[in-house]
């Protein structure tokens, strides 16, 4: 049995999930009542694992322990208050469950600060708290973020303020600053006895590594120089240090439009003599650049090797080298890219997320894969037409957890053995009986060509029982280093843009989501392409493309075609609008940016110093011309406006502005507010409001009725 039809057997015979026909008409309340687990965490030692589970709003941290890993909630979060778990950490001996909650983790500036979307007058507090895995009440350990637990199981050190403190892991203490330093101090990592800990040092245009032994010993710095390091990790004997270093900022203006290589440095150092070492530097080439999926460089001290990822063979893979020194061993060959990177407690394997396995649709797909740190021997471990992320090794080292989903089945965690086989799945029973998962669709994988010949993959919704002459949407993700699959997405925002999808599809749209240039998945060029982004918009190239198709195809309406996004995809959506209005004949602009130009201008055609870039009055106008807000003489397709006001990933001045446009220009839109929440829409009903705004809208301007 492959692992999809398992999931789909565990769906149907153990939730009881309601007896609809396929593809009826479902309410959008009922698809987003999908739990949704993440932060997924195993301890160093034994069988325990932890989660935290998202259910319409109420977040709570779940766990499990072998050998039957029985779910249950630890945690009596019970209101829909938008407050994130997140940083969710297991002790080694796993007996305490460490993490924060509140703020916005995941926002480009503010992400510590406090989210307050239900108007408390008495505002919450970002706090980091422990709780016993066996059961009890959680123990409010501070204000902070960044928790790491000691080795021991006993300490914990966090971030506030810029400074590194620490506490006892059962409250026992109170919160202390372990010192004071320069700089913005964070990302502290425990030395393998539990002694010390090093820590990144931000100066601004530089930073240092340094290394906490106790109130009597001085700060250590671990050779300090005019470059930026970090990404801190000690050797297994605690005699050394692995980091990364980069260029610090200065020199002499480059030329903005041209693409640079970003060089980085995988460094070793002795702590007894301080001296460090280049023990691995990336090729000088556009590939070799500092990679940007997720984790980037993913540095890990392992057994008797060092492991990093780098791009420079054109995709994203796993690299090991003799920590001593050598040339490195390439252990994930193929074309595919490897992210969600964890090491085992044993040091000797890593774990993580591929879009690759023996099935060709499988580059939009997930599937868990284990490598062993000294070859190249990775073997897919959940392969099928479902979707699998996020693993990690127990600390027995028996098992490996993973949280997976498929087309219909919204995610829920699993174990499967690290020798293979069957997996097992956890948690099946907090999928509610009225999500509509008989009614859902299977996507189906289309490619298309982008007038300059880029191969364009996407994902299309069609409900079977749709006549001819439909209306249809165009989605646009956001990121935009972001790919849309074949099933339900391991990011929160973007399972909520596949439980939207799956809705208009029911509501008798024909929806298309377009993995457009920018993204990943599809190897560094695509990932990296020329003139894209403020640099030209040549993405903009693939939506248009994706309308066209759209247009072209058997039973879809060419006067109707819709187009929605958020973020990036809100930016998209309103390129789309400006330039393109007769193509896309209505669009939802949620949080989009709209003017390129904004916070750019002053550093490239005025910078604080006699240089500047000989390109510059040729960037600014090309980043304009790369603005929706430069087609307001073309945009004729009405359009809804929505943004959170406490957005921390796009301003809210962004749409101000935009708004202002539109109504001097006569152009019809709507506007919606969601007032003191966040990009992520932290409350489970400003999603579900903004969900059926979006809904209402396409509905209104596209959908022919009686």
């Amino acid at each position: 049995m492959r692992l999809s039809s398992l999931w789909f057997c565990v769906l149907t015979l153990s939730i009881g999930v309601s007896a609809q026909n396929n593809n009826s008409p479902f309410t959008l309340e009922a698809i987003k009542s999908y739990p949704f687990p993440d932060q997924l965490t195993a301890a160093g030692t034994g069988s325990h694992i932890a989660w935290a589970f998202n259910e319409e709003g109420l977040r709570n941290i779940y766990v499990a322990e072998g050998p039957d890993f029985q779910a249950r909630r630890l945690t009596a979060y019970l209101e829909d208050d938008g407050q994130a778990l997140s940083s969710v950490r297991l002790s080694a001996d796993g007996k305490w469950v460490v993490y924060v909650r509140g703020g916005d983790f995941g926002s480009n500036w503010n992400d510590a600060l406090p989210v307050n979307p239900t108007f408390s007058p008495d505002p919450p507090k970002v706090q980091i708290w422990s709780i016993s895995f066996d059961g009890g009440e959680p123990i409010l350990l501070g204000e902070g973020e960044s928790p790491a637990i000691s080795p021991r199981s006993e300490q914990v050190a966090f971030v506030k303020d810029g400074q590194i403190w620490t506490t006892a892991i059962d409250g026992s203490t109170e919160t202390a600053k372990l010192f004071s330093a320069r700089g913005n101090n964070g990302s502290p990592v425990w030395s393998p006895d539990g002694r010390r800990l090093a820590f990144q040092s931000n100066r601004g245009d530089h930073s240092f590594i340094g290394i906490y032994t106790d109130a009597e010993t001085p700060l250590q710095w671990v050779a300090p120089s005019y470059k930026r390091d970090g990404s801190p990790r000690w050797s297994p004997n605690g005699n050394r240090l692995a980091f990364i270093r980069r260029p610090g900022s200065g020199g002499k203006p480059q030329d903005i439009l041209e693409a640079h290589h970003n060089p980085w440095k995988v460094m070793t150092a002795d702590l007894q003599t301080g001296k460090a070492e280049v023990l691995w530097e990336a090729p000088k080439t556009l590939r070799g650049s500092l990679p940007t999926t997720h984790g980037r460089t993913n540095l890990h001290w392992a057994a008797g090797r060092i492991v990093f990822l780098s791009y420079h063979d054109g995709w994203p893979h796993l690299y090991s080298v003799d920590e001593n020194g050598g040339e490195p061993l390439l252990l994930t060959p193929g074309n595919f890219m490897a992210e969600h990177i964890q090491l085992s407690s044993d040091g000797k394997w890593l774990v993580f997320t591929a879009n690759t396995g023996p099935d060709p649709l499988d580059i939009d797909r997930r599937h868990v894969v284990k490598v062993p740190v000294d070859r190249a021997a990775m073997e897919v471990m959940t392969p099928g037409d479902g979707l699998e992320w996020y693993p990690v090794v127990t600390g027995d080292g028996k098992q490996i957890a993973f949280i997976g989903a498929t087309s219909m089945q919204p995610p829920l965690p699993g174990i499967v053995s690290m020798q293979g086989g069957q997996p097992k799945i956890l948690a099946s029973d907090r999928i509610p009986a009225k999500f509509p998962a008989r009614d859902l669709v299977t996507p189906k994988q289309v490619v298309f060509q982008s007038p300059d010949g880029l191969d364009i993959h996407a994902q299309v919704f069609e409900n079977p029982t749709q006549t001819s002459n439909n209306p249809a949407i165009v989605y646009i993700h956001g990121g935009p280093p972001r790919q849309m699959l074949l099933g339900w997405h391991y990011s929160d925002y973007y399972a909520n843009a596949y439980a939207m999808n799956q809705y208009l599809a029911s509501q008798g749209f024909t929806v298309l989501a377009v993995n457009y240039r920018l993204g990943i998945g599809y190897g560094y060029e695509f990932h990296h392409p020329v003139n894209a982004g403020w640099r030209g918009a040549s993405e903009y190239l693939d939506i248009k493309a994706a309308g066209e198709w759209l247009a072209e195809q058997q039973g879809v309406d060419p006067t109707r075609i819709g187009v929605y996004g958020g973020s990036y995809g809100g930016y998209l959506t309103a390129m789309a609008l400006g330039r393109n209005s007769d193509v896309f004949a209505a669009g939802v602009d949620i949080h989009g940016v709209h003017d390129r130009t904004v916070n750019r201008i002053g550093g490239i055609l005025r910078p604080n110093r006699y240089e500047r870039a000989g390109d510059a009055d040729e960037t600014v106008e090309i980043a304009w011309k790369s603005s929706p807000v430069a087609y307001i003489d073309s945009w004729k397709s009405p359009v809804l406006i929505i943004h959170g006001d406490d957005d921390r990933n796009v301003r809210f001045s962004e749409s101000t502005d935009l708004v202002r446009r539109l109504e001097e220009a006569g152009i019809e839109h709507e506007t919606m507010v969601i007032v003191d929440d966040t990009h992520h829409f932290m409350l489970h009903a400003n999603a579900v409001k903004v969900n059926n705004a979006t809904a209402d809208f396409l509905r209104r301007k596209l959908l022919k009725t009686e």
